[in-house]
């Protein structure tokens, strides 16, 4: 290391009359507001859009322009004042700097009315939109030619002209620039050992808009800005640090609530307003190796660029969800990483200010600062690579195709199995045949492009990877109908692990059971669903637990994991083991005790995806063996007879409106019955419009409790397109019912009514086996020998009523003893 004579040695700052305190207490107070408007308008958004997402509702596009203009206003007028009135020039580049940056904050907001399923085209708009800002930042903050730098030039050094550009050094970057990227690659260590980054576009696209973010700092903080503060008689290097980097912190706080979509900047909130202080430290080193002209930017350009560049490509935004809370996914790592990521800022912020700071401080060599860069992004290699999870785990593409396969004409098929079996091959050929036809050019073509096709033929599309470049490629073909995305999840540093239950084991029939008269099925009609097959679409099955055990169905072609590629039922979610135990489980907690059931996994951690979810529904059309080809290895033979869906598809993971309205007529077609949860989004109308609960052929279900008065959360109709729904009601209050590991558990919700549903439909089919493979007469049965139920109203506004009873009651609650009796 070499002494260099601290800049300001010497050096006699801008005079200016005295002012008197108040100024520095005006910016102070100012800068409180500043952090009490952000940080909780930004906490607040986020929870307005999950509130939204929990109830079902339709994201709100102007909610975070809206708050991103008021912020502007909240913050940019005592800013203004600020940059406007003190005659300190200090307090005025504090206002000025804040007041750029709350304008900064309301453009950047206008980004997200773009919906956080296309982060491709948020990044990329990100992208554009901060380098835009940067070229405006620095014309308007470029200096009047003829000012000389504050705090002036060293003896024996040239003059510096501060309206010049800054000053550009050709050759290796100089320490301060090597220092600002270790500490940079240092924040990025919590991110590469708990986050995961997307896809190849997007990780590429997140790199350039935290590019663009660096660069709108160092036009925020240039020399300008830092000269005000490195003033003083005598001088005082403490000073840069403490008050400069407060100030800065205060204007990068701005900068972090508006990069990232609506919950990636939440942790931005926490790193990168500490790194002013390493800033303010940094710019101390610059100054001393360039005494009489500008210091460089690139510091700040990398070392906030870097502290972006975490949460906005190691975080997907749709996967950071209150619904996710419940156990440690996405949002618990998220929060350890944002965590981890303010403590790196402070320790950084606490050495470089020991270290470069302090009077008397050498100044770094460029090798020492190399060395030093280099190690950090050795050590972030070795964490990616070995803790972390390393690679590219972007989302897929889904593509359905115009032409779907034609179902009309079906030839007549005897009643009973026999029948459905002879339907059910007929739809499975028609299906594939389409698919085969139709994909074949674009299947060759995608595979050229590497591109990776799944095809599908339960509807008539293919999942591919791609980012939005592909997507408009795809929906300009003329065989492509629409281009939706197919959400992937991303992995987690450790497992979320298994909910398991802390009921006690019933001792008999459970109350839901007793309620819609199960028991007296059993026990006085001597019918419990033997000889009916019941398929549960969900997160799994804990296949070893003694209450459903005994009912797996088994062969080769009975347990389908589309996610992990399991081949026993397993399921460390929980929720599909309590919901086909209300179905089948033995043990006084399924409906039909003595059906047989196979499963499919189709959520992971709670989430979907359009592919996933057909994944199971194909499968439950023509079961096929563990690696084989559902196009050719398919068995609609073994189809089950039922399927209980206790899941939706909102627009969040990819679904819209029709996506999979071919799957549920062709399941129809073939003579299976669909039950399908009405949702938990009530008390609000027209809530039941996540696929599959709004189609025709699908008996959706809602929920009651024990005073068989229809639950608060049970989503109420119309349908879109004004359908009557839900069908039918069953109990969804305080269900207990199987859990993984063995226990027991209590729910709530229309997942929990949807499978009593379901065992409903086996009962009946058990006691006459002529109804197999009618769905139609079936679901005309359960609704006119459902009993009356009490519907719930939000209010008592006209608008509040959904059209009429019947969009909140359907037929009413399910009997099973009137349904059996009526079937036979």
């Amino acid at each position: 290391m070499q002494a260099v004579p601290p800049a300001w040695a010497g050096a006699r700052p801008p005079h200016h009359p005295p002012s008197g305190p108040w100024p520095v207490v005006a910016a102070v107070l100012t800068g409180c507001w500043t952090v009490a408007v952000t940080v909780p308008g930004q906490l607040g958004g986020w929870l307005v859009d999950q509130v939204l997402l929990g109830f079902g509702r339709d994201r709100v596009p102007w909610l975070w322009p809206a708050a991103g203009l008021l912020t502007v206003v909240l913050v940019g007028t005592p800013a203004l004042l600020l940059a406007l009135l003190p005659r300190s020039a200090a307090v005025r580049a504090t206002g000025r700097a804040w007041l750029a940056a709350a304008l900064v904050l309301g453009v950047f907001g206008l980004l997200r009315a773009v919906p956080p399923v296309h982060h491709e085209a948020y990044l990329a708009g990100l992208a554009a939109t901060a380098a835009v800002a940067a070229l405006v930042l620095r014309r308007v903050f470029r200096r009047p030619a003829g000012q000389t730098v504050a705090p002036g030039p060293v003896p024996g050094t040239p003059a510096a002209v501060e309206g010049g550009p800054p000053v550009v050094r050709a050759g290796r970057p100089d320490p301060a620039t090597l220092l600002a990227i270790a500490a940079g690659l240092a924040l990025l260590l919590p991110w590469a050992w708990l986050g995961a980054l997307g896809g190849l576009l997007e990780t590429v696209l997140a790199a350039l808009a935290a590019a663009a973010v660096g660069a709108v700092a160092a036009a925020l903080l240039g020399t300008t800005f830092w000269s005000r503060f490195a003033v003083g008689e005598p001088p005082r290097p403490a000073r840069l640090v403490l008050v400069g980097g407060l100030v800065s912190g205060v204007a990068l706080l701005p900068l972090a609530a508006g990069s990232g979509q609506s919950g990636a900047q939440l942790p931005a909130l926490l790193t990168l307003p500490p790194t002013g202080f390493a800033l303010a430290a940094l710019y101390a080193v610059a100054r001393r190796r360039h005494p009489a002209g500008s210091v460089p930017t690139a510091p700040t350009r990398w070392l906030v660029g870097l502290a972006a560049f975490g949460p906005l490509a190691f975080a997907d935004p749709e996967e950071i969800s209150l619904l996710l809370v419940g156990s440690r996914d996405v949002p618990f790592w998220v929060a350890v990483a944002g965590g981890a990521g303010l403590g790196v800022a402070l320790l950084l912020a606490a050495a470089y200010a020991v270290l470069f700071a302090r009077r008397g401080a050498r100044v770094p060599s460029r090798r020492t600062a190399a060395v030093c860069a280099a190690v950090l992004l050795v050590t972030l290699a070795a964490v990616d690579l070995g803790p972390g999870q390393p690679g590219l785990h972007g989302e897929r593409l889904f593509v359905v195709l115009r032409e779907q396969a034609d179902l009309t004409g079906l030839p007549a098929a005897a009643p009973g199995r026999a029948g459905r079996d002879a339907r059910a091959r007929e739809v499975y050929r028609r299906l594939v045949d389409t698919a085969d036809r139709t994909q074949a050019d674009l299947r060759r073509e995608l595979t050229r492009l590497r591109l990776d096709p799944e095809p599908y033929y339960l509807v008539n599309a293919i999942e591919v990877d791609g980012g939005p470049g592909v997507r408009a490629w795809l929906a300009g073909r003329p065989e492509v109908g629409r281009v939706l995305v197919s959400q992937r999840l991303r992995p987690l540093p450790a497992p979320a692990g298994t909910t398991r239950g802390t009921d006690p084991a019933p001792t008999g029939p459970e109350w839901n059971i007793r309620r819609i008269g199960a028991d007296r099925v059993w026990s006085q009609l001597g019918v419990t669903g033997a000889g009916v097959v019941i398929g549960s679409s969900d997160s799994g099955v804990d296949g070893r637990h003694p209450a459903l055990a005994g009912g797996f169905r088994g062969g080769d072609d009975s347990w389908y994991d589309p996610w992990d590629g399991t081949r026993v039922p397993t399921d460390s979610g929980g929720h599909g083991t309590h919901t086909l135990g209300s179905a089948v489980g033995r043990g006084g907690i399924g409906v039909a005790p003595g059906a047989q059931w196979v499963g499919c996994v189709n959520l992971d951690r709670n989430l979907g995806s359009p592919a996933h979810y057909l994944d199971c529904l194909q499968f439950m059309l023509a079961p096929f063996p563990a690696g084989g080809d559902p196009f050719t290895d398919g068995r609609p033979e073994r189809a089950p007879d039922i399927l209980t869906n206790s899941w939706g598809c909102p627009g969040i993971e990819g679904c819209d409106a029709g996506v999979l309205r071919p799957a549920t007529a062709a399941l129809d077609a073939a003579g299976i019955f669909v039950v399908a949860a009405a949702g938990n989004t009530g008390p609000w109308c027209a809530s039941i419009d996540d696929p599959p609960a709004p189609y025709p052929d699908v008996l959706t279900v809602g929920a009651v409790d024990q005073r068989d008065r229809v639950a608060e959360f049970s989503s109420r109709g119309p349908a879109p397109g004004g359908a009557t729904k839900p069908d039918v009601l069953a109990p969804g209050v305080g269900v207990r019912s199987a859990m993984p590991g063995g226990g027991y558990g209590t729910l709530d919700g229309t997942s929990m009514a949807t499978p009593q549903v379901a065992g409903v439909v086996a009962l009946m089919w058990s006691a006459n086996p002529a109804l197999v493979g009618d769905p139609a007469r079936t679901r005309q049965l359960l609704r006119e020998t459902a009993t009356p139920a009490e519907p719930t109203y939000r209010s008592r506004a006209p608008g509040d009523a959904c059209g009429g009873p019947a969009n909140i009651t359907g037929a009413g609650l399910v009997d099973a003893y009137a349904a059996v009796e009526a079937a036979r």
